[in-house]
């Protein structure tokens, strides 16, 4: 697989390093060492990922997410501690599309890279519509109640992965696998701040969509099905 990288990361150590991994799997990378020159490197090259570190001088990494997210749909992947459990929510909530936790195998980084460029290749039109929510996978939009809602990239894809499995209860751990494409270290507690984010976004009217199945997980009800 090829395509152009930005890495946005402030250590020049692990910043080569990532590079350096990238060029051998023949893809091409740009180095930027803050979140300005980051943001700026993202404007004028357009690559097709960005791998970008949560803690960044001048303009910090969520920030720089956001800013991205609203100007492009690049694929992002974030870098975060390994014990900032919290950090790894505002991540995906910022519109990340994958997170990894530092210190990381390098080759990790690139299979999780292929994988994110996979599901943007293969992504074709396709408009989910169960009960009064409408979900568009190709322009990432969702409504409810054809009003539009803004959700970030992680409650959309975990949106699509419960609108494509409805009446099924699904353990966290299936929600992980479906929605993300792999496991995710602890992420137990942050699939169910997801979903509780998400129902928050998406109930009107006292209407409940996704349900708590007890000792399971959730479930995405729709009686018509």
């Amino acid at each position: 697989m090829s395509g152009a990288v930005l890495i946005i990361e402030d250590d020049a150590r692990i910043a080569n390093w990532v590079k350096v991994y990238f060029e051998r799997a023949g893809f091409s990378a740009e180095v930027a060492h803050d979140g300005e020159a980051g943001l700026a490197l993202a404007r004028n090259l357009t690559p097709d990922l960005i791998i970008l570190d949560l803690m960044l001088p001048r303009l910090n990494g969520v920030d720089l997410c956001r800013i991205l997210r609203e100007e492009s749909d690049v694929p992002i992947i974030m870098l975060t501690a390994r014990e900032a459990h919290a950090e790894r929510i505002i991540g995906l909530d910022s519109g990340a599309d994958d997170y990894i936790v530092k210190p990381f195998d390098p080759e990790e980084v690139i299979a999780r890279a292929e994988a994110v460029l996979r599901r943007v290749k293969g992504r074709v039109q396709q408009v989910l519509t169960r009960k009064n929510i409408t979900l568009n996978e190709t322009t990432r939009s969702v409504a409810v109640n054809e009003e539009p809602v803004d959700l970030s990239q992680a409650q959309i894809a975990l949106l699509s992965t419960f609108m494509r499995h409805p009446n099924q209860a699904l353990t966290r751990d299936q929600l992980i696998s479906l929605t993300f494409n792999h496991e995710f270290d602890g992420f137990d507690r942050a699939i169910d701040s997801q979903v509780a984010r998400l129902r928050k976004q998406i109930s009107r009217d006292g209407s409940q969509p996704i349900q708590t199945v007890y000792g399971v997980g959730y479930k995405f009800v729709v009686e018509d099905e």
